[in-house]
């Protein structure tokens, strides 16, 4: 595929490059896969307003968020085992975020570690924790974080417990993958893939291994991971890890207006709304649903970005339009990153830009910071109507 127009096209190259496990991780949601069905298709029911013989010359994507500079209102979301879609993912992903001029969250998750990363980009990047019920070993990821020099801390609320993801179960995803007979057929096709793995050390959940009691190994990692979310995660567990961080906060994971109007009480620098990607609680609505009501109940008190859904330049106009001050983008990089590695993420990032900057031209915009609902044309049930 020489031309790569939209990260559909990065989408079958990284469907063609990479293990089926970890494509699959990618590709994937909860249950019946309603809700991640719906985070895409929800956008397509939102028109857009096409205006004429308006000034099109000098138009910036440029904006901020949380204060920081960014290139447009756009920022790389968490995404657990991103090194197993290319070797040393993490950090090809937090160097190409760090070139275009947008931010990178490094998930708890990861394969390559909060200090691999630093080592390897000159920014602050943001750094997202779940919350574990060992609190000796949050404490010291904390701290870590600060020593990286991490700008924010992105804590995800809609984990505590893990949303059962079929494809993962089926194909047995670890990391490393277990060399089964259906994993080594797998890889035979995906030679590239296992000759860079085989040059790099980063392997396993090196934010975990070597920091948490007793993980020493895949098995054991595997276990505790298991057993270490927290279900006990509440809004005054919330409000001390605030305190310990004691910098820039975004909770994620808020889809109901009277958990925004709490993460704005508590004094979150920003929330995120968002389903988890369709990866949580299935027959939820889709975070661009839920938006409008979240941005009037708290847009006044709080930024509020949004994920979820997000393939396009069009769909993040469409998003901004409709009140988020950001979204965050997870699967279009993945898939940029499993087709191409750095360069991969640099493309999606250039084809959602281009997007986007386009779209806003025809629409009569010329500033992102502009948009709103008057580019749209909104079904007046969008929201719907629930009892």
């Amino acid at each position: 595929m020489s031309v790569i127009t939209t990260i559909d096209d990065l989408k079958k190259l990284h469907k063609r490059r990479t293990p089926k496990m970890f494509y699959d991780y990618c590709e994937s949601g909860s249950w019946t896969e309603q809700t991640f069905r719906d985070n895409e298709s929800d956008f397509d029911k939102i028109r857009l307003r096409q205006r004429i013989a308006v000034d099109m010359t000098n138009r910036t994507t440029a904006s901020t968020l949380i204060g920081e500079d960014v290139a447009m209102p756009l920022a790389l979301a968490p995404v657990g085992l991103t090194g197993m879609q290319r070797a040393d993912g993490e950090i090809k992903a937090a160097r190409a975020a760090e070139k275009f001029g947008v931010p990178f969250t490094l998930s708890t998750m990861s394969i390559c570690s909060i200090e691999d990363v630093a080592e390897h980009t000159t920014k602050p990047f943001w750094f997202q924790l779940y919350v574990m019920r060992d609190e000796d070993y949050v404490d010291n990821i904390i701290e870590r974080a600060k020593r990286a020099g991490c700008s924010a801390l992105v804590l995800t609320l809609d984990l505590q417990i893990l949303g059962q993801r079929h494809k993962d179960l089926k194909n047995g995803l670890t990391a490393p993958p277990k060399m089964t007979p259906p994993v080594i057929a797998d890889l035979a096709t995906k030679w590239r893939w296992g000759i860079e793995m085989l040059q790099t050390k980063r392997r396993t959940f090196r934010n975990i291994v070597g920091h948490a009691k007793g993980v020493e190994n895949m098995n054991s990692l595997s276990s505790w991971t298991a057993e270490q979310f927290d279900p006990a995660l509440d809004w005054d567990t919330v409000r001390k890890l605030k305190e310990k961080w004691g910098g820039k906060l975004i909770l994620k994971g808020i889809l109901d207006v009277e958990d925004a109007k709490m993460a704005a009480e508590i004094g979150a620098d920003a929330i995120i709304v968002s389903n988890h990607g369709g990866r949580q609680l299935d027959g939820a609505l889709s975070s661009i649903r839920m938006l409008p009501s979240i941005v009037e109940a708290v847009g006044d008190r709080v930024e509020v970005h949004l994920d979820s859904g997000i393939r396009s330049g069009q769909d993040m106009l469409k998003a901004l339009a409709m009140g988020a001050k950001g979204v965050m983008i997870g699967r279009a990089y993945i898939h940029g990153l499993g087709a191409m590695g750095e360069a991969g993420v640099t493309k999606a990032l250039e084809v959602i830009h281009k997007e986007l900057d386009i779209t806003m031209a025809l629409c009569g915009r010329r500033d992102v910071n502009t948009l709103d609902r008057d580019v749209l044309l909104v079904p007046e049930d969008f929201e719907g109507r629930w009892v």
